[in-house]
C-alpha cells in the first residue's frame, strides 16, 4: 500500500491524480498547513525537507513531484502514462515537469513564500508584483511549444497532464488569464471531464 502525504492547493495534487489513474491501491494521509504541520518533527522523520508531496512505498520514501510522477508511471506500466519504450520521448516528458517543477513552481512562489528568497518586506512586495508577469510568461511559452495533440505531450494522456492541471489551477490567484492561453485552457477543460481528476479533486477537498 502506497501511502500519499498530501495538502490542498498544492503541488500534491499532481501526484493524486495520477495515483487516481494508475490503479496503484494507496492512501491519502493530509499534512494539515495551517498549523505547520509540514515542519513537525513526525513529519519531518517523513519528509526532511517538510514539503508535501511525499509518497511512501515499501522502499522508502520519494519526494519531489517529477519523481514521484516518473515512479507512477514506471510501476504501472500498463497504464502507459509515460512513453516508458521511448527514451528521448521520456526525457521531452521529464523536461517540461522538470520546467513546472524547477521554474514555473518557482515563479508562483514568490508571491506567498518570498520569505524563502529575502528578509526585506520591500523585496518581498517587489517579488509579489512581479508574479503575473513571470507566470504569464511561463505559460506563454507553455502555450507556444505543446506539441500538437490535446495532451501536454500531444496525442497520448501521460502523468505530465496532472502536473500541467494542477499549476495552470493557480493563474487565477496569481493574477493571470488562463483565457490568454487557449491550448492550456482547452486542456484544463478536457482533464476536468476525466473520472480520475473527479475522484482526486473529490479527496483534496476532504
Amino acid at each position: 500500500m502506497l501511502t500519499l502525504h498530501f495538502a490542498p492547493n498544492t503541488c500534491a495534487l499532481a501526484s493524486l491524480i495520477a495515483l487516481e489513474e494508475s490503479g496503484l491501491a494507496f492512501e491519502v494521509k493530509t499534512v494539515d498547513f495551517a498549523v505547520s504541520e509540514q515542519r513537525s518533527p513526525a513529519y519531518l522523520e517523513i519528509n526532511p525537507k517538510g514539503r508535501v508531496p511525499a509518497l511512501a512505498t515499501d522502499r522508502g520514501v520519494l519526494t519531489e513531484t517529477p519523481a514521484i510522477l516518473a515512479y507512477i508511471a514506471q510501476v504501472t506500466p500498463e497504464r502507459r502514462l509515460a512513453p516508458l519504450d521511448d527514451p528521448f520521448a521520456f526525457a521531452q516528458l521529464q523536461a517540461f515537469t522538470a520546467y513546472l517543477c524547477s521554474t514555473v513552481h518557482v515563479a508562483h512562489a514568490h508571491f506567498r513564500r518570498g520569505a524563502r528568497w529575502s528578509d526585506d518586506p520591500a523585496a518581498q512586495e517587489t517579488m509579489r508584483a512581479k508574479v503575473p508577469q513571470n507566470m504569464a510568461e511561463c505559460f506563454g511559452l507553455i502555450e507556444a511549444t505543446m506539441p500538437a495533440g490535446p495532451w501536454a505531450m500531444g496525442e497520448a494522456y501521460s502523468v505530465a497532464d496532472p502536473y500541467l492541471f494542477t499549476i495552470s489551477g493557480w493563474l487565477k490567484s496569481d493574477g493571470v488569464d488562463i483565457d490568454g492561453f487557449p491550448r492550456v485552457a482547452a486542456h484544463r477543460a478536457r482533464m476536468l471531464e476525466r473520472p480520475a481528476v473527479a475522484r482526486a479533486l473529490e479527496r483534496a477537498a476532504g
